[in-house]
C-alpha cells in the first residue's frame, strides 16, 4: 500500500557540479526536495521505488545501479541506493541519477530501493496500472517521483515560449499540491508531449498507486527558472 510520496524535479542543474555557477538559482528546489524525502522518511516504508521518465515501456533499475554525470561535463558518480546491484537495464538514466542524488545527499537509509522508468508514450491507463503494482509491493510503499513539467515557459526555453504551458503547469502543480489522483491521470498526453513535460507518465503512476488512500498532499515549490516548470510536492 502507498503510505507517502515525494515529486520532484530530475534536471542535471540539480546537482550542484553540474550547474556550477548557476547553483544557487535552484537552491530553494533542492531544499523543498529535501523536505520531501524526509516525509517519505517519516512514513516509515517497508520499501521506496523510484520512478522517472525513460525512453520507451517499462525498465527496472535494482538497488545500487550505478549512474555518472560525466555525459554532462561533471567527474561524479552515483548509485541508487547504498547496494551494488547490477543494471538490467544499463546505468540510470538522467531522471534516475538526480533522485540517486537526492537520496545520497539526504543520507537515505530507511528502506530498500528500486528504481523504474516509464517512457513518454505509455499511455494513462498502463501508466496506472504500473502505479497499482507498485503499491502492491510491499505493506507499506513510498515512491519518490521524478519528472519536470513544461520546457516552454519562456523565450530562452528548450521548447521555446508556448503559451498554453504556463496553465498546464499550473493545473499540474494544483494537482500535484492536492493529490488529486483523478486530475492526475486526465492530463492530456499529446499537450504535455507538445509542451515537452517529461513527468506526465511517472505522475500518472503515482495516480495508479494512490488510488483507494486516503493521502493529503502539500506543494513546496513551484518555479520554471530555466523556462522549464519545476514542482516539488510530498503525499502522505
Amino acid at each position: 500500500m502507498l503510505v507517502a510520496a515525494a515529486v520532484c524535479p530530475c534536471p542535471p542543474l540539480l546537482v550542484p557540479e553540474v550547474a556550477a555557477g548557476a547553483a544557487p538559482e535552484l537552491d530553494a528546489a533542492r531544499a523543498a526536495c529535501a523536505d520531501a524525502l524526509g516525509v517519505l522518511a517519516a512514513a516509515r516504508p517497508d520499501r521506496l521505488v523510484v520512478v522517472g521518465p525513460g525512453e520507451d515501456g517499462v525498465t527496472a533499475y535494482p538497488e545500487g545501479t550505478p549512474g555518472s554525470f560525466r555525459g554532462f561535463g561533471v567527474d561524479k558518480d552515483v548509485r541508487l541506493g547504498p547496494g551494488e546491484g547490477a543494471a538490467a537495464g544499463g546505468e540510470l538514466p538522467y531522471g534516475l541519477m538526480a533522485a540517486a542524488w537526492l537520496l545520497e545527499r539526504t543520507g537515505w537509509s530507511d528502506a530498500p530501493v528500486e528504481g523504474i522508468t516509464v517512457g513518454e508514450e505509455l499511455p494513462a491507463p498502463r501508466c496506472a496500472a504500473v502505479g497499482r503494482d507498485l503499491a502492491a509491493r510491499a505493506g507499506r510503499v513510498a515512491l519518490l517521483v521524478m519528472g519536470d513539467a513544461s520546457a516552454c515557459r519562456s523565450l530562452k526555453a528548450p521548447g521555446y515560449l508556448d503559451e498554453r504551458a504556463a496553465p498546464f503547469d499550473a493545473e499540474i502543480a494544483r494537482a500535484l499540491g492536492a493529490a488529486d489522483g483523478a486530475a492526475l491521470t486526465a492530463l492530456d498526453t499529446e499537450l504535455a508531449r507538445e509542451l515537452k513535460v517529461s513527468g506526465r507518465a511517472p505522475w500518472q503512476v503515482l495516480a495508479g498507486a494512490a488510488e483507494g488512500t486516503a493521502l493529503g498532499g502539500a506543494l513546496l515549490y513551484e518555479d520554471a527558472p530555466y523556462g522549464v516548470g519545476y514542482v516539488v510536492a510530498a503525499w502522505s
